[in-house]
């Protein structure tokens, strides 16, 4: 992978100075504390004075806002997320520019992110982690659904709330559906090595399967605690993405259900038409998994040649369709009921 530039969020950021408590932002959000510090921008807990309310302000960085490349990011993550209406994705308020400044105001949730979560209590029981997957299948299906890839999926970018429900953030680097060239490529890639998918890493054109990538490997961390790939560097990390076969889950948590780990190396396939197509369908699969298996950890699988049920959708074409059989059969009852007067008139002329 020599030759090619990756963005990596930084590990350990300063918070941006800048800021203080009682500072007022666009003359009516007051800061009340830092939330979290991020790689280009940090967080606060903020109160509108207009509508009395909590809120949360994220603030690009001071030494970014001079980087004009980063305020359109910024601009892009307030727009694309402002047109995104959903229970588990942070809704957007506002976004506003002052001198030397630029910020977003959203929805603020209690709780924690995946990432903090996951450091503090380890790998999670089987069931938890996958209602709360189904949960972010939901809310990146429905940006699927309305021409968005996220394309930065990671625990880091996914709060959770103190009764379990998931809101996703971050959508600074999405891309519209609509302008993706399936040919493109960037010399640049965006994103995060450890979640990013195969095409990602060699710079190719993103699409909703290479979100459900990064959701196969979040869900991958969340059962195990660990990631399918660890390296010191960027480049090394995207080499073992696009190469390196996963070790399967299972290996690292022994009790984890058969079928569960087959539908793990499914997600995380190297080609993105090997995978489930959008996280709607991957969500679908992890529904029809949850309601087959019994409400405890360690699930037990059946044994399968194929793969069960539960790991596929079935396609358009292998569905019945109970309405053209149907009108088939009218059609051939109609046809035979013919046949003895095309009989009577062959024999009256003959």
């Amino acid at each position: 992978m020599h030759g090619r530039g990756f963005t990596i969020p930084a590990k350990m950021a300063t918070p941006d100075a800048g800021l203080e408590e009682t500072t007022l932002i666009g003359g009516r959000y007051q800061v009340l504390r830092r939330l979290g510090v991020g790689g280009m921008a940090d967080v606060f807990l903020a109160r509108d004075l207009n509508l009395q309310r909590e809120v949360a302000v994220k603030v690009l960085r001071r030494d970014f806002t001079e980087d004009a490349a980063f305020r359109v990011n910024f601009l892009q993550e307030a727009r694309a997320a402002a047109n995104l209406s959903h229970p588990n994705i942070v809704t957007i308020f506002d976004f506003g520019h002052e001198p030397g400044q630029y910020y977003i105001i959203m929805e603020y949730i209690e709780g924690t992110d995946l990432k903090t979560l996951l450091r503090r209590r380890g790998p999670m029981p089987t069931q938890e982690a996958t209602e709360l997957m189904t949960q972010l299948c939901d809310g990146v299906g429905y940006a699927h659904r309305a021409g968005l890839v996220h394309c930065d999926l990671k625990p880091q970018n996914i709060l959770i709330s103190p009764h379990g429900k998931v809101k996703i953030t971050d959508f600074g680097i999405s891309r519209a559906l609509a302008t993706i060239q399936p040919d493109e490529r960037q010399e640049t890639v965006w994103g995060s090595p450890q979640y990013f998918s195969p095409e990602q890493a060699r710079g190719a054109a993103p699409s909703p399967a290479s979100d459900v990538y990064s959701l196969g490997v979040v869900f991958y961390e969340m059962l195990t605690g660990r990631l399918p790939f660890e390296a010191a560097s960027a480049d090394l990390l995207a080499e073992l993405h696009l190469h390196a076969p996963v070790t399967p889950a299972s290996h690292h948590s022994p009790d984890l259900p058969d079928l569960l780990d087959r539908i793990l190396l499914k997600v995380l396939s190297k080609e993105p038409a090997a995978r489930y197509r959008t996280a709607d369908q991957f969500g679908r699969v992890l529904e029809n998994f949850l309601s087959q298996a019994p409400p405890e950890a360690g699930w037990v699988a059946a044994p399968a040649h194929d793969l069960p049920t539960a790991l596929q959708e079935a396609a358009p074409e292998d569905r019945v369709d109970w309405l053209a059989a149907a009108l088939g059969l009218l059609a051939l009852i109609a046809v035979g009921g013919l046949i003895p007067l095309w009989l009577w008139v062959w024999l009256l002329y003959r």
